[in-house]
């Protein structure tokens, strides 16, 4: 049960003038997920977000099992399905990349906020980065304390599934604004 369901986005070309932004190569985004989309919406959504974004990375999506959890679990089967969910993160994370935990706790940036670390990321040599999102019950705590860059989308709670969805939309709000295009208003 180690083994993620792995989905390799399309690769494309970029418009002229991204690539030499992003160091001469296409930025490498991996979202590294707990949990397998199920809802036909939200799949269709990252579908669509995926070939967005072929226009400006290189996108994997990684799913990996989540924990059962009884309906009422005690804060030790927490803690132990938390656990054995970062096992499986660690396995898959991408040597060298700049690890971003999406966590309710952590830092709030605006969309341009967002593009503007992603190309400092890429600036600063980091030519991959991983974006985690958690299960229903989040991600464990040494698992945060690896990541770069701890960010939040907002004090609300969101499911992951639909935070899936949010964070493809930001990645390419995020191209789309460094590329200098009208997407963002």
């Amino acid at each position: 049960a180690g083994r993620g369901h792995f989905v390799r986005g399309a690769q494309g070309s970029a418009e002229p003038g991204l690539c030499a932004q992003w160091g001469g190569r296409m930025q490498k985004v991996t979202l590294l997920c707990v949990g397998k989309l199920k809802e036909r919406f939200y799949t269709e959504a990252t579908a669509e977000y995926a070939k967005r974004l072929s226009r400006f990375c290189s996108l994997d999506i990684i799913e990996l099992p989540e924990s059962r959890l009884p309906d009422d679990p005690s804060p030790a089967q927490i803690r132990q399905a938390l656990e054995a969910e970062a096992a499986l993160i660690r396995a898959k994370l991408p040597k060298g990349a700049a690890v971003i935990a999406m966590c309710i706790e952590g830092k709030t940036l605006s969309s341009p906020q967002l593009a503007e670390r992603m190309a400092r990321f890429a600036v600063g040599g980091d030519s991959s980065l991983v974006f985690l999102i958690g299960g229903s019950v989040g991600l464990d705590e040494s698992i945060k304390a690896q990541a770069d860059l701890r960010l939040s989308m907002s004090p609300m709670t969101f499911p992951h599934h639909l935070a899936r969805v949010m964070l493809l939309e930001q990645i390419y709000r995020a191209y789309q604004i460094n590329a200098g295009t009208k997407y963002h208003k």
